[in-house]
């Protein structure tokens, strides 16, 4: 690695050091822009991913990282010192007034797919399940939905027995095709819930269901929950009954043998799908960040923000969330709204969830994490500015309410929280066939559907190597085409089969139900 630290734009007055830098250590930041190019004499010992003043900054000056404020200073903070939480404190606050200049967003798009037109021209061949709906699935599996928690483990033990029968106790994707693997999605709800709760177990299992990486599902009941089968179907809506089972545990003496029967009509179903050839913006990607450091903006997020650039170029549809971790960069997506509708759903989107936290009696900027701060991340703003990082230079063309599913081609914003699981659950019930989670302090966490580990430094791909799928930190040494282009093959293989990601691998895959709302 060339470089020991980084100005990220030139307006910004602090520097992100990307090893660890000892008092005393000289630093030379490039020219960028306009501006000159500055040496910085450390005077303090700085962690690698925290950040350090590249001038003088005096106690109430706004510190500019990614080219906007990420805080206030609270003293004055000498050149070449940390700079972190002892000494800036947020900017945000529950309320703000945003503006919209509709011309200049138009403009931005025309540009933007003009310059993509070379992208929508050389889109890159998958292989892929097409499914009655139009959609296309990564993976051709079996997914075992239980209604209510009370069946969890029925589920559970029904999904033990069939990979054992049918796999061999191995699970994996295949590029030809046929049954990949038979798995439950565990929850603790669907009974003892009210109101919007209700609805919102329902939908979202219903969304599970749904979605295309299933070849077959069974639906497992007990019998006398709030989220019965006759309720829950009026979510789920039309589907094939070659394709979706129902199992009412309390009507059978042996629900496991009535389990292991439908499971068996659903493998003779499953197994005669085959991948085929189809275009990768047929795929749809959701985008996560979790347990993220300083470095994440610069790398990991940044990449993905390349990967957005390019499946959205292509016509592909681009998903990103964890609201909360936009507030203090909402603006710069807001920018980036193709009209006037969709950017009142972004406020909308913004202030609602600025309201649910108003309506608990928290602040809304109680954030960054423990693990974030040890990692270099200050404030939430410079939380936020690094998450929409993945979202890259793309136009926001849709906004989604949780539970609801994707249709529009583009990026789209999607309501849900930043805890990791539920938002990872929130994309996969919108329809994500894949996800790539970047992380700078490392978490094994996947997604029902293939979940890419991308880090944001060496070390941690080093350490973790069971955890992580791909190093963004090479982006540092290589051009940032290269490594995109690398990511973006590396997808294409996850897709058509040909690889298996570490969270698949592991068996590192869960759900969580997004909660509001008391239980009885």
């Amino acid at each position: 690695m060339s470089k020991v630290a980084i100005r990220i734009n030139s307006a910004d007055v602090v520097a992100v050091a990307l090893q660890p830098l000892a008092s005393g250590t000289k630093v030379t930041l490039e020219a960028m822009d306009n501006v000159k190019e500055v040496t910085v004499t450390l005077q303090e010992d700085i962690t690698a991913g925290h950040k350090f003043a590249i001038r003088d900054i005096k106690k109430g000056e706004a510190i500019i990282k990614y080219g906007y404020p990420i805080g206030e200073a609270t003293e004055d903070i000498k050149c070449g010192t940390h700079v972190h939480t002892h000494n800036i404190h947020t900017l945000l606050s529950e309320s703000f007034t945003y503006s919209y200049n509709e011309a200049n967003a138009k403009k931005a798009y025309e540009a933007w797919y003009k310059e993509s037109e070379n992208l929508r021209a050389n889109v890159p061949t998958v292989k892929v399940y097409k499914r009655a709906d139009g959609r296309v699935g990564s993976r051709n599996e079996i997914w075992i939905v239980p209604l209510v928690g009370c069946v969890n483990k029925i589920s559970e033990n029904l999904a033990a027995w069939a990979n054992g029968k049918f796999l061999a106790g191995e699970a994996k994707p295949s590029i030809e095709g046929g049954l990949e693997g038979v798995f439950t999605w565990t929850h603790p709800y669907g009974c003892s819930q009210m109101g919007a709760d209700k609805e919102t177990t329902a939908r979202v299992l219903a969304d599970l269901v749904k979605h295309p990486n299933a070849g077959g599902v069974l639906v497992v009941s007990l019998g006398c929950e709030e989220n019965n089968i006759p309720y829950f179907k009026q979510f789920l809506g039309e589907y094939d009954e070659n394709r979706v089972k129902f199992m009412v545990t309390q009507d059978f003496e042996d629900e496991l043998e009535e389990g292991k029967k439908l499971i068996t009509e659903l493998v003779d179903y499953v197994s005669k799908f085959k991948r085929e050839d189809a275009p990768l913006s047929d795929i749809v990607l959701g985008m996560k960040c979790g347990g993220s450091d300083g470095m994440s903006g610069i790398t990991a997020n940044a990449l993905i923000g390349r990967i957005c650039d390019a499946m959205t170029g292509m016509g592909g549809k681009v998903m990103l969330t964890e609201v909360p971790e936009m507030f203090g960069a909402e603006q710069m997506l807001m920018n980036r709204c193709i009209d006037k509708t969709r950017f009142d759903n972004t406020v909308n989107l913004i202030n609602g969830f600025k309201d649910y936290y108003a309506r608990h009696n928290q602040v809304c900027y109680e954030n960054p994490s423990p693990g974030n701060k040890a990692g270099g991340i200050t404030t939430l703003e410079d939380k936020s500015l690094g998450c929409v990082q993945k979202g890259g230079k793309a136009p926001v063309t849709g906004v989604l309410k949780y539970g609801e599913r994707l249709t529009e081609k583009g990026l789209t914003l999607l309501e849900g929280p930043g805890n990791d699981i539920v938002s990872t659950t929130d994309m996969t019930a919108a329809g994500a066939n894949i996800i790539l989670f970047s992380t700078g302090r490392g978490t094994p966490l996947g997604a029902p559907v293939p979940t890419v580990k991308i880090a944001t430094n060496h070390p941690l791909a080093q350490k973790k190597h069971g955890w992580i799928d791909f190093d963004a930190a090479a982006i540092l040494d290589e051009s940032s085409d290269a490594v995109r282009d690398r990511l973006l093959k590396q997808i294409c293989d996850i897709v058509s089969g040909r690889e298996i990601t570490k969270n698949e691998k592991n068996g590192y895959r869960e759900i969580a139900i997004f909660k509001d709302g008391v239980t009885l």
